[in-house]
């Protein structure tokens, strides 16, 4: 069988061009030295050596890729992994940012952008709070437009992202950990989701959830939809009840974020209202979303319309983990 095969052309050597190399010859420029993020760190030298507040300001332009990752690799290069205080640097940016701003953004950096970025936003949030919103003197509707791309927020393991608009395709893919409202998303929202809470406020794409076995969605069915267009291999689509759970469970929702490891969500088997208004409210807060507004002002008629995705297996290991807490404090109290 191997008589006919000729493989004289495949395993022929071409000699390079004079002043080239078929293998590696050199170092790569990358063009760090030029990056946006080497203003931001020398910026915010009193905050990476002191801890003190720093406020920048700076445009952003689509060239500009990966913002606020070097800034992060600083903050946990002396900080670790528990990063800055809350909001110790705080940057403002107006214009179109490129791909993966936000990337892996460290605890107590806050990047706040007026205008809309690109894809793969918030990529491995790692603690940092990220916020993309409209300029004031746009009218057009934010629930209508996209002003993130495809692949939010993927792989993100801590942190929180308030987007006043909508979100492109795979929004949150593999979160692990990070908090999020969004007002819309493309397609495959949530998808492989294994921890962390999101929150739309709006219409969502098919096949939301799919391979979601963590974390915690609710979902504003406006269009009463919902039920079509989310992925039930492994979740379930609950109802979002209003009246309050008078057993704390492992905790309540509480406004503020307590550090890196706790954003103030509670009891993820609890208190799917009070979350979610928390979620609301913040949302509002940092990006003014008038949907967020509206909501919150007629949070009655509003709340009905919510529904909660819950992976049924995550269910069950909560459950399983307040079973085994509540014998623990039976056996300590004996």
């Amino acid at each position: 069988k191997l008589e006919g095969i000729d493989l004289s052309k495949l395993l022929h050597r071409v000699e390079p061009v004079e002043g080239t190399t078929l293998n590696w010859s050199g170092t790569q420029d990358h063009g760090l030295e030029a990056a946006l993020d080497q203003d931001l760190i020398k910026a915010s030298a009193a905050a990476l050596e002191s801890g003190q507040a720093v406020r920048l300001e700076r445009t952003v332009i689509n060239v500009n890729r990966t913002v606020g990752a070097m800034l992060s690799g600083e903050v946990a290069k002396k900080y670790g992994h528990k990063g800055l205080p809350d909001n110790t640097v705080h940057i403002s940016f107006k214009g179109v940012a490129g791909q993966s701003f936000a990337a892996f953004l460290a605890h107590g950096v806050t990047l706040d952008l007026v205008g809309d970025a690109n894809d793969y936003v918030g990529k491995g949030l790692s603690g940092g709070r990220v916020i993309v919103r409209p300029p004031a003197h746009v009218e057009r509707d934010p629930a209508e437009n996209i002003i993130v791309g495809n692949t939010v927020l993927y792989g993100a393991i801590a942190g929180e992202a308030y987007f006043n608009g909508v979100g492109g395709e795979r929004f949150a893919v593999r979160n692990s950990g990070a908090i999020a409202v969004v007002e819309g998303t493309g397609d495959h929202g949530c998808e492989y989701m294994t921890g962390g809470v999101v929150a739309v406020l709006g219409r969502t794409g098919r096949n939301f959830a799919a391979g979601m076995s963590g974390g915690v969605a609710y979902v504003y069915d406006v269009d009463g939809n919902f039920a079509q267009l989310v992925n039930g291999a492994m979740v379930d689509v609950l109802p979002v009840s209003a009246e309050r759970d008078e057993d704390d469970g492992a905790g309540r929702p509480q406004q503020r974020g307590v550090d890196v490891y706790d954003y103030g969500m509670g009891d993820m088997l609890r208190h799917d209202a009070e979350r979610l208004r928390v979620l609301v409210e913040r949302h509002h807060l940092y990006t003014g979303s008038k949907r967020a507004r509206e909501i919150l002002d007629n949070w009655a008629e509003a709340l009905p319309k919510f529904v909660k995705v819950m992976p049924r297996d995550y269910a069950r290991a909560l459950r399983q983990m307040e079973a085994e807490r509540l014998e623990a404090a039976s056996v300590a109290a004996e």
